[in-house]
Protein backbone atom coordinates (compact mmCIF):
# COMPACT_ATOMS: atom_id res chain seq x y z
CA UNK A 1 0.00 0.00 0.00
CA UNK A 2 1.30 3.41 -0.89
CA UNK A 3 -0.06 5.10 1.84
CA UNK A 4 2.31 3.40 4.35
CA UNK A 5 5.69 3.36 2.33
CA UNK A 6 6.55 6.59 3.72
CA UNK A 7 6.57 5.82 7.17
CA UNK A 8 10.08 8.18 8.37
CA UNK A 9 12.86 6.72 10.23
CA UNK A 10 15.81 4.85 9.98
CA UNK A 11 15.75 0.87 10.22
CA UNK A 12 16.25 0.43 13.47
CA UNK A 13 13.17 2.99 14.34
CA UNK A 14 11.12 1.12 12.15
CA UNK A 15 11.30 -2.66 13.43
CA UNK A 16 8.60 -2.13 15.84
CA UNK A 17 6.33 -0.96 12.99
CA UNK A 18 4.94 -3.60 10.54
CA UNK A 19 0.97 -3.28 8.84
CA UNK A 20 -0.51 -6.38 7.45
CA UNK A 21 -3.66 -5.40 5.02
CA UNK A 22 -6.20 -6.96 2.89
CA UNK A 23 -8.47 -6.10 0.38
CA UNK A 24 -10.80 -7.34 -2.08
CA UNK A 25 -10.78 -6.71 -5.84
CA UNK A 26 -13.47 -6.30 -8.77
CA UNK A 27 -13.52 -9.85 -9.28
CA UNK A 28 -14.30 -10.69 -5.42
CA UNK A 29 -15.79 -8.16 -4.12
CA UNK A 30 -19.17 -9.47 -4.02
CA UNK A 31 -19.28 -11.07 -0.65
CA UNK A 32 -15.91 -10.10 0.42
CA UNK A 33 -17.78 -8.58 3.62
CA UNK A 34 -17.49 -12.18 5.67
CA UNK A 35 -13.91 -12.43 4.67
CA UNK A 36 -12.68 -8.96 5.33
CA UNK A 37 -14.52 -9.28 9.21
CA UNK A 38 -12.61 -13.08 9.15
CA UNK A 39 -9.11 -11.45 8.70
CA UNK A 40 -9.76 -8.94 11.42
CA UNK A 41 -10.97 -11.56 13.64
CA UNK A 42 -7.81 -13.45 12.93
CA UNK A 43 -5.31 -10.38 13.32
CA UNK A 44 -6.86 -9.25 16.95
CA UNK A 45 -6.17 -13.13 18.36
CA UNK A 46 -2.37 -12.42 17.58
CA UNK A 47 -2.48 -8.77 19.44
CA UNK A 48 -2.00 -5.84 17.25
CA UNK A 49 -1.84 -2.35 18.03
CA UNK A 50 -4.32 -1.23 15.90
CA UNK A 51 -7.04 -2.25 13.70
CA UNK A 52 -8.39 -0.15 10.52
CA UNK A 53 -11.14 -0.36 8.01
CA UNK A 54 -10.13 2.54 5.23
CA UNK A 55 -14.10 3.71 5.55
CA UNK A 56 -14.16 4.20 9.09
CA UNK A 57 -10.77 4.48 11.02
CA UNK A 58 -8.70 2.04 13.76
CA UNK A 59 -9.33 1.74 17.57
CA UNK A 60 -9.48 5.67 17.95
CA UNK A 61 -11.45 8.32 15.88
CA UNK A 62 -12.53 11.59 15.83
CA UNK A 63 -15.57 12.39 17.83
CA UNK A 64 -18.51 14.29 16.41
CA UNK A 65 -18.39 16.28 19.02
CA UNK A 66 -15.76 18.48 19.51
CA UNK A 67 -14.84 20.71 22.06
CA UNK A 68 -11.13 22.09 22.94
CA UNK A 69 -10.57 19.14 25.76
CA UNK A 70 -12.14 16.40 24.15
CA UNK A 71 -8.90 14.99 22.90
CA UNK A 72 -8.18 14.47 26.82
CA UNK A 73 -11.47 13.23 28.03
CA UNK A 74 -11.81 10.03 26.07
CA UNK A 75 -8.98 7.37 27.27
CA UNK A 76 -10.71 4.33 25.25
CA UNK A 77 -11.01 3.73 22.07
CA UNK A 78 -13.27 1.14 20.37
CA UNK A 79 -12.87 -2.54 20.53
CA UNK A 80 -11.87 -5.15 18.39
CA UNK A 81 -15.33 -6.49 17.96
CA UNK A 82 -16.63 -2.92 17.37
CA UNK A 83 -14.20 -2.26 14.65
CA UNK A 84 -14.89 -6.23 12.77
CA UNK A 85 -18.69 -5.48 13.10
CA UNK A 86 -18.30 -1.83 10.96
CA UNK A 87 -16.71 -3.59 8.14
CA UNK A 88 -20.03 -3.73 5.99
CA UNK A 89 -19.01 -2.90 2.81
CA UNK A 90 -15.88 -3.92 0.44
CA UNK A 91 -13.13 -1.72 1.55
CA UNK A 92 -9.31 -2.12 2.63
CA UNK A 93 -8.82 -3.37 6.17
CA UNK A 94 -5.44 -3.96 8.18
CA UNK A 95 -3.74 -4.89 11.18
CA UNK A 96 -0.65 -3.24 12.96
CA UNK A 97 1.69 -5.07 14.83
CA UNK A 98 5.03 -3.62 16.92
CA UNK A 99 6.43 -7.02 17.24
CA UNK A 100 7.53 -9.72 14.02
CA UNK A 101 6.64 -13.24 16.00
CA UNK A 102 3.08 -11.49 16.21
CA UNK A 103 3.28 -10.73 12.21
CA UNK A 104 4.50 -14.72 11.65
CA UNK A 105 1.68 -16.18 14.00
CA UNK A 106 -1.10 -14.20 11.83
CA UNK A 107 0.45 -14.64 8.50
CA UNK A 108 0.70 -18.62 9.01
CA UNK A 109 -3.36 -18.41 10.01
CA UNK A 110 -3.58 -16.32 7.60
CA UNK A 111 -1.95 -19.38 5.34
CA UNK A 112 -4.17 -22.00 6.36
CA UNK A 113 -7.31 -19.94 6.52
CA UNK A 114 -7.03 -18.93 2.51
CA UNK A 115 -9.53 -16.70 2.94
CA UNK A 116 -8.88 -15.28 -1.18
CA UNK A 117 -8.20 -12.20 -0.27
CA UNK A 118 -5.03 -10.25 -1.90
CA UNK A 119 -2.94 -9.65 1.36
CA UNK A 120 0.32 -7.67 1.74
CA UNK A 121 2.54 -6.23 4.50
CA UNK A 122 4.06 -3.08 4.86
CA UNK A 123 7.32 -2.56 6.57
CA UNK A 124 11.07 -3.26 6.46
CA UNK A 125 11.62 -5.57 2.89
CA UNK A 126 14.01 -7.82 4.83
CA UNK A 127 11.63 -8.46 7.89
CA UNK A 128 8.88 -8.66 5.69
CA UNK A 129 9.88 -11.12 2.99
CA UNK A 130 11.34 -13.42 5.92
CA UNK A 131 7.98 -13.10 8.26
CA UNK A 132 6.61 -14.39 4.69
CA UNK A 133 8.88 -17.19 4.13
CA UNK A 134 8.52 -18.26 8.06
CA UNK A 135 4.80 -18.92 7.16
CA UNK A 136 5.27 -20.49 3.89
CA UNK A 137 4.95 -17.74 1.45
CA UNK A 138 6.66 -16.63 -1.60
CA UNK A 139 6.91 -12.72 -1.90
CA UNK A 140 5.92 -11.95 -5.45
CA UNK A 141 6.34 -8.32 -5.79
CA UNK A 142 7.80 -5.63 -3.65
CA UNK A 143 7.07 -1.70 -3.55
CA UNK A 144 9.65 0.38 -2.74
CA UNK A 145 9.83 4.23 -1.14
CA UNK A 146 12.73 6.50 -2.13
CA UNK A 147 11.96 8.54 0.77
CA UNK A 148 12.45 12.45 0.88
CA UNK A 149 14.86 12.89 -1.55
CA UNK A 150 13.94 15.08 -4.11
CA UNK A 151 12.39 18.80 -3.60
CA UNK A 152 12.77 21.50 -0.82
CA UNK A 153 14.23 19.19 2.00
CA UNK A 154 15.14 21.76 3.98
CA UNK A 155 12.09 22.93 4.71
CA UNK A 156 10.36 19.74 5.91
CA UNK A 157 9.81 19.46 9.83
CA UNK A 158 12.25 17.39 11.76
CA UNK A 159 13.29 13.99 12.14
CA UNK A 160 10.95 13.86 14.95
CA UNK A 161 8.00 15.19 13.89
CA UNK A 162 8.48 13.61 10.25
CA UNK A 163 8.21 9.99 12.52
CA UNK A 164 5.11 10.45 13.95
CA UNK A 165 3.23 12.70 11.23
CA UNK A 166 3.99 9.93 8.75
CA UNK A 167 2.46 7.14 10.29
CA UNK A 168 -0.35 8.41 8.89
CA UNK A 169 -0.12 7.96 5.23
CA UNK A 170 -2.83 10.14 3.81
CA UNK A 171 -1.32 12.94 5.69
CA UNK A 172 -4.37 13.38 8.21
CA UNK A 173 -2.17 14.03 11.25
CA UNK A 174 -0.71 17.75 10.73
CA UNK A 175 2.88 18.80 11.44
CA UNK A 176 1.56 21.11 13.84
CA UNK A 177 -0.42 19.24 15.92
CA UNK A 178 2.68 16.43 16.28
CA UNK A 179 4.76 19.66 17.11
CA UNK A 180 2.23 20.66 19.85
CA UNK A 181 1.71 17.13 21.44
CA UNK A 182 5.67 16.88 21.29
CA UNK A 183 6.22 19.90 23.63
CA UNK A 184 3.14 19.03 25.88
CA UNK A 185 4.69 15.67 26.54
CA UNK A 186 8.31 17.45 27.18
CA UNK A 187 6.45 19.69 29.59
CA UNK A 188 4.61 16.90 31.16
CA UNK A 189 1.19 18.17 31.27
CA UNK A 190 0.23 15.23 28.99
CA UNK A 191 1.46 11.13 28.67
CA UNK A 192 3.24 9.57 25.85
CA UNK A 193 0.30 7.16 25.39
CA UNK A 194 -2.37 10.53 25.80
CA UNK A 195 -0.38 12.14 22.91
CA UNK A 196 -0.54 8.75 20.82
CA UNK A 197 -4.17 8.26 21.31
CA UNK A 198 -4.88 11.74 20.36
CA UNK A 199 -2.57 11.52 17.35
CA UNK A 200 -4.24 8.21 16.31
CA UNK A 201 -7.72 10.06 16.21
CA UNK A 202 -6.68 12.09 13.15
CA UNK A 203 -5.64 8.58 10.99
CA UNK A 204 -8.38 7.86 9.02
CA UNK A 205 -7.65 4.20 7.63
CA UNK A 206 -6.54 3.16 10.94
CA UNK A 207 -2.64 2.15 9.85
CA UNK A 208 -1.15 4.45 13.06
CA UNK A 209 0.90 2.72 15.16
CA UNK A 210 0.25 3.86 18.51
CA UNK A 211 2.93 1.91 20.02
CA UNK A 212 5.61 2.82 18.19
CA UNK A 213 4.06 6.38 18.75
CA UNK A 214 4.75 6.10 22.52
CA UNK A 215 8.10 5.19 22.05
CA UNK A 216 8.79 8.03 20.21
CA UNK A 217 7.04 10.61 22.07
CA UNK A 218 8.80 8.65 25.38
CA UNK A 219 12.46 9.23 23.46
CA UNK A 220 11.53 13.15 22.96
CA UNK A 221 10.92 13.61 26.35
CA UNK A 222 14.23 11.56 27.48
CA UNK A 223 15.95 13.81 25.18
CA UNK A 224 17.05 11.40 22.36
Amino acid sequence: MTNTLHRYGSPESLRDDYIVFAMSTKANAEGCVPKLRAFLEIAQKHGPVNLGNAKQGGFHRPSPHLTPLVHWRRDGGLTAAEVIAGVDAPTVVCAVFEDLDRVRAFLAELRERDLGLSVNISGLTDEARRAAAAAGLVRHSVEFSLGFCLGQTDRMPDRRTLELATMCGHGMVSFGLVEKLVLLVKEGRRTPAEASRCLARFCSCGVFNLARAERLLEAARAGR
